[in-house]
């Protein structure tokens, strides 16, 4: 009777861990965070390391799923997605210049009451530089409306060959030209200017055939080169950087409706900047003749051998590196690029903000937004950013940017690091998309030589005005 007792009551204790066991199967649940993302390596990077790194816990499985779009279509494939009220994406990768649209448009989500709430949150705020908060999470732009936080960091960096900035027959030839050192080390790129690149280019320009750090040229060669794309933003980041540098500026959203367009965005320190700006380009590679100098197409032609240098988002510094796709990947040295003299003898270095928060849409449940928030946290965490940068990302953390080792992660940490208080942002507001479209087919106008820079700028300003007006942001 004992033994049958004994044998009865293991089977029901074990049918009872058994049931719980089932229970907690049905129980447990999943959510699903689907995010748009641009294509490219630091979103990559997410979601592979999402995978295999993020810590689960409770009875709750959280899933991050990254919808992967070419950055050639990625504004109008998500602005397509949330007009058409699909409610496709919880997440979304979002460029600064998207925010004002898509917030007045209804679709994400202010961000203020769960910072409020939440002390991990206010860390991670009071921990961002602060010109990538306000770049990446305000609108209006510098407010204290919270609407992201920092998925990709970016700047630009000046990427170059030291294979032929630090030959010493190059260095000897230059130097008995034009007086100066051609610039080998981080410190010696510290002290160029635009204007030193006139010379520069010249002396490296050569063509096939011809002699170069010792090898006859397979290709012809070009010098230092910038962005100068038709395509999405591409003329327009490098260009304000320069009118910054020259004391001149955009249209002011955060100083609306006393801000004008008229006599700001054609004063006459900004056709200078340009002027200079397409001075320059006349010395660099002649794809920009076509309106075909993109980041990616520059990037290309660094990866190829056919141009010195590259001054470009540090975001595209992984396959600079990588040996299955660059010919000079243990030949490449990192500074900051070139900026503008002053009168009291310091270069203002003032450039266009790069880089991408993600943001969260208005549709999202709770499940969903406390699951978006940990994903969050765990992605400005310190372990995962470190990670992020070791594979070729950044971080905007102070904690991490600031700490012992940071610039070591990375060949192009220093320069990007260095960089990071010169970084100001174009506009916010939902009429970004006009304003920039018209402004880079002005500005092809100008590269590819069809008209001047005063011209050009007129028709911007212009433009400008005019919208800004009929929207009530100019009185």
């Amino acid at each position: 009777m004992f033994n049958l007792t004994k044998k009865f009551l293991l089977a029901f204790l074990a049918s009872i861990v058994f049931s719980v066991g089932v229970s907690k199967t049905v129980s447990a649940k999943t959510v699903e965070i689907i995010m748009a993302a641009p294509d490219w390596p630091p979103t990559r990077f997410m979601q592979e390391y999402f995978n295999s790194n993020f810590p689960q816990s409770g009875d709750t499985e959280i899933k991050l799923t990254l919808d992967f779009i070419p950055w050639d279509n990625f504004y109008t494939n998500v602005a397509a997605s949330l007009t058409s009220g699909e409610q496709k994406y919880s997440m979304i990768v979002s460029d600064s210049q998207w925010l004002g649209a898509f917030i007045e448009g209804g679709y994400f989500q202010k961000l203020n009451k769960y910072i409020d709430a939440d002390p991990e949150l206010q860390a991670i705020f009071d921990d961002m530089h602060q010109g990538y908060k306000e770049g990446y999470t305000t609108y209006p732009y510098k407010s204290e409306n919270y609407y992201g936080f920092p998925q990709f960091p970016d700047n630009y960096v000046n990427f170059y060959r030291t294979d032929i900035f630090c030959n010493p027959e190059e260095n000897a030839a230059f130097r008995a030209k034009y007086g100066k050192k051609l610039p080998c080390t981080y410190a010696d790129w510290e002290i160029v200017v635009w204007d030193d690149i006139f010379d520069i280019n010249e002396f490296l320009t050569r063509k096939k055939g011809e002699m170069l750090a010792g090898k006859p040229l397979e290709d012809d060669m070009f010098g230092v080169t910038y962005q100068a794309g038709k395509a999405y933003d591409f003329s327009s980041m490098q260009i304000n950087g320069f009118f910054w540098q020259y004391g001149g500026d955009i249209w002011r959203e955060d100083q609306q409706p006393d801000a004008q367009a008229i006599g700001v965005v054609n004063s006459d320190i900004n056709v200078a900047a340009l002027t200079k700006y397409l001075d320059l380009l006349a010395t660099m590679h002649p794809s920009h003749k076509t309106g075909g100098m993109g980041i990616f197409e520059m990037q290309a032609l660094y990866l190829e051998g056919k141009i010195a240098s590259m001054i470009n988002w540090v975001g595209l510094g992984a396959p600079v590196v990588d040996p299955n796709l660059s010919k000079v990947h243990d030949i490449t040295g990192y500074a900051r690029q070139p900026g503008t003299m002053q009168d009291d003898g310091t270069i203002s270095r003032w450039a266009n903000l790069g880089g991408q928060p993600f943001v969260l849409t208005t549709w999202m449940t709770d499940d969903e937004i406390d699951a978006a928030f940990k994903i969050i946290k765990w992605w400005l965490s310190f372990d995962t950013q470190i990670a992020a940068v070791k594979a070729g990302g950044q971080s905007c953390m102070k904690s991490i940017i600031y700490s012992d080792g940071y610039n070591a992660l990375a060949p192009w940490n220093a320069a990007y690091v260095a960089s990071m208080d010169w970084q100001k942002d174009v506009w916010h507001i939902p009429e970004f998309f006009e304003l920039l479209t018209q402004q880079q087919e002005e500005f092809d106008k100008a590269i590819t030589g069809q008209q001047d820079a005063k011209t050009t700028l007129d028709n911007i300003a212009e433009f400008q005005q005019e919208l800004l007006e009929e929207v009530d942001r100019i009185q």
